[in-house]
């Protein structure tokens, strides 16, 4: 509540009520997927809301019914043969949240708020993905007036073939016709509450059609008044009470991985703290609350957060507001409820739940990395076939591989040198970089221990080449080695030596020498292998600068060009990508260019300023002018440029003589390798648009020959 000011009071309280009435339908349908009547969904949205409101440390995040716990407690109650909403499963459900409560309570004094950081977000997502996807199988039949379904993929499909029989046309379009309004709503209007709006015209329609007379089915009556206090049956636990305990500390990891992670995101885009501890308190008084009430266990709701940010909701005035909305809605507004047709109910539970599957998390980890994608997928198919218990299992254990993945297999490279430049740069990710002759420079990222050193090692032996006289190991990402590593670096050290190749370890902090002298490893600082520099090994096995280059002419002394205006700094940034980013940046530009209105004679400077990507180096600057040029010009024959072009054209010329000059103060030698590479550019324009070239090369020449007469 320190967040709390006056002037947000109308905005807190707003978003409180749209967040209470955004969650009848969705917690309603939770609390059945539970195994619960639906007017329990109500009841764990008005005490557990606010005592969570009063405990929490964030300012925004909304606390209710929420999708994860429920489908656990929902197949976990399947598994044991307890038919949902049985009085059976109405007393083993409160018992499974106290239980829960109490697990989140040694939580919170063994501090494993902490424990959050070591869940990783591939994990995580296809976790939550996967139980999403289990949840909208086990809904699916109720879109066409079957019921619900319960266990995994293959259990769930039979079971929407058998509710075919009960299919109803009406209730199909009902409730595919929800989630579709409630997608595109989403995308177009994501402020607009379209779940009660569609709540509202479901009434409607039964109320003026009778649409429960065509066979579709409507909730059934709630009885009004506000949540009895309950004390649940512990004796439970005597015949389910190994099952329950595994259950409510799944449940619990759940909820503290999942809304503390979301939470924390929240916290860090509006730049407040979270007291981890505390939201582990706060998760913990609110499912004894639930529990109190006969509910389900309560998770952080992301959607409802991300109604409540929407409407600009500051601090936990909202949770207040949306406590009592709920209440006012028991008391006098539960004989509008069972109008309601079950299909829409269940259309908005299943938009809801598509808005939790991590699609973005899939896509990303595809693109990027394989290995984090396998993870998501493992995680994922892992809860939709073999149940969610297991896919937490799986889900920890996978975290646990991930880890021991990057230590095993750290990133690593081959080095070498671009002409003109000082620095090692990837051999792989800069196409102008070369060995130096006879070396093998390695860069191994990540601490040597007895998993990874045989993949050193060999990496080393398979580069090694027949007129290899040297062969340096960049360290500097080595903090610690272990025994077995310092044995066998003494082993690839003799092997070397036998070869007539020196070998070296450089760039490496002091501790990991203090290590090798522990372990016995002494000669290798005995014997100068031990170096603290890439330079010094070179000069200590007689390579000296100008350093030979392989496949690069030998009469040409290449002068180094400060490492901030280096060439191949896209290639360094993007890899494979460099040619296709320069490309967009030389579009962004002259984008910004063609609707200047304002001469400046720093108006390229500034554009490029004004750019994504920023000011570039001076070797990167001129290619950029070189495509920028061709880009003018398809943007003046398609009449989109609001400055004449003849005077963007002289200040292209302008800035290429001042990088020009520049460079040549570096060196003149530097000064050549730019005009090649920039015959290369030139190329390329002259075959795409000739008619553009001869007019750019003759500004040129008169740009020049003015400069000259001056």
């Amino acid at each position: 509540m320190k967040y709390f000011k006056k002037e947000n009071l109308t905005k807190d309280i707003l978003s409180g009520i749209i967040v209470a009435l955004v969650s009848i339908p969705i917690a309603m349908g939770y609390a059945q997927v539970a195994g619960l009547p639906a007017v329990y969904g109500l009841y764990g949205s008005v005490f557990p809301i606010l005592i969570y409101g009063l405990f929490t440390s964030s300012p925004q995040f909304v606390f209710g019914v929420d999708a994860t716990p429920a489908a656990l407690v929902g197949g976990s109650l399947a598994s044991l043969g307890i038919v949902s909403g049985s009085p059976e499963s109405m007393a083993i459900v409160p018992v499974i949240t106290m239980v829960t409560a109490c697990w989140l309570l040694i939580f919170y004094f063994i501090k494993a708020g902490k424990l959050v950081n070591y869940i990783s977000t591939p994990v995580m997502g296809g976790f939550i993905s996967g139980i999403g996807c289990t949840i909208i199988l086990m809904l699916v039949p109720k879109l066409f007036g079957g019921d619900v379904g319960t266990g995994e993929l293959f259990v769930l499909l039979y079971h929407i073939w058998e509710e075919l029989e009960h299919f109803n046309l009406l209730s199909l379009v009902l409730g595919i016709g929800t989630v579709a309004i409630m997608l595109i709503a989403k995308k177009y209007i994501p402020k607009f509450p379209m779940s009660v709006a569609l709540m509202a015209v479901g009434a409607g329609l039964t109320a003026v059609f009778h649409i429960d007379r065509y066979g579709v089915k409507l909730l059934p009556r709630v009885e009004a008044g506000l949540p009895k206090f309950i004390v649940p049956d512990f004796s439970i636990l005597l015949e389910y009470g190994e099952d329950i305990i595994l259950l409510s500390l799944t449940i619990a990891l759940v909820i503290v991985a999942q809304t503390l992670l979301a939470t924390n995101n929240y916290a860090l885009k509006y730049n407040y703290k979270i007291n981890n501890n505390r939201e582990v308190l706060a998760y913990a008084a609110g499912n004894a609350a639930g529990g109190f009430v006969g509910c389900c266990p309560i998770n952080g709701s992301v959607s409802r957060t991300g109604i409540a940010d929407q409407y600009g909701c500051k601090s936990q005035v909202m949770s207040i507001a949306a406590a009592a909305t709920m209440i006012l809605v028991l008391l006098f507004g539960t004989g509008i409820l069972a109008y309601l047709p079950i299909p829409v109910l269940t259309g908005i539970v299943v938009s809801a739940l598509i808005g939790i599957i991590e699609f973005k998390v899939a896509k990303k980890t595809w693109k990027a990395d394989k290995q984090e994608f396998g993870i998501f997928a493992a995680a994922f198919f892992g809860v939709l076939l073999l149940g969610t218990i297991y896919g937490v299992v799986i889900g920890v254990l996978l975290s646990f591989i991930a880890v021991i993945i990057r230590a095993v297999i750290p990133p690593k490279a081959f080095l070498g040198m671009i002409p003109g430049h000082e620095g090692l740069y990837n051999l792989k990710r800069n196409r102008d970089a070369r060995p130096i002759e006879h070396t093998v420079i390695y860069r191994f990222s990540g601490n040597l221990f007895f998993a990874n050193i045989n993949a050193f090692q060999q990496d080393i032996e398979n580069a090694i080449k027949e007129d290899t006289k040297q062969v340096i190991v960049d360290a500097r990402g080595i903090g610690n080695i272990d025994i077995t590593a310092a044995e066998r670096l003494v082993i690839l050290n003799r092997n070397l030596k036998e070869q007539g190749i020196h070998f070296y370890l450089t760039e490496h902090v002091g501790a990991v020498n203090d290590k090798l002298r522990a372990f016995g490893a002494e000669s290798l600082i005995e014997e100068g292998v031990v170096r603290r520099t890439v330079s010094l090994a070179l000069r200590t096995a007689g390579v000296t600068k100008p350093y030979p280059l392989e496949g690069v002419a030998k009469d040409i002394e290449y002068p180094y060009v400060e490492a901030n205006e280096r060439l191949a700094e896209f290639e360094w940034a993007f890899g494979e990508g460099a040619e296709e980013k320069m490309e967009q940046l030389a579009t962004e530009v002259a984008e910004k260019l063609a609707h200047s209105e304002v001469y400046s004679e720093e108006m390229i400077v500034e554009a490029e300023n004004d750019a994504s990507w920023g000011r570039v180096g001076l070797f990167d600057e001129d290619e950029l002018l070189g495509r920028l040029e061709m880009h003018l010009s398809e943007l003046e024959d398609a009449n989109e440029l609001k400055m004449d072009m003849k005077e963007i054209e002289k200040r292209i010329a302008q800035r290429r003589r001042v990088i020009e000059k520049k460079i040549k103060n570096l060196s003149p030698e530097a000064l050549e390798m730019l005009k090649r590479h920039r015959e290369e550019i030139e190329e390329h324009l002259r075959k795409k648009n000739p008619e553009y070239y001869e007019r750019v090369v003759e500004m040129r020449e008169k740009f020049e020959k003015k400069h000259e007469e001056k």
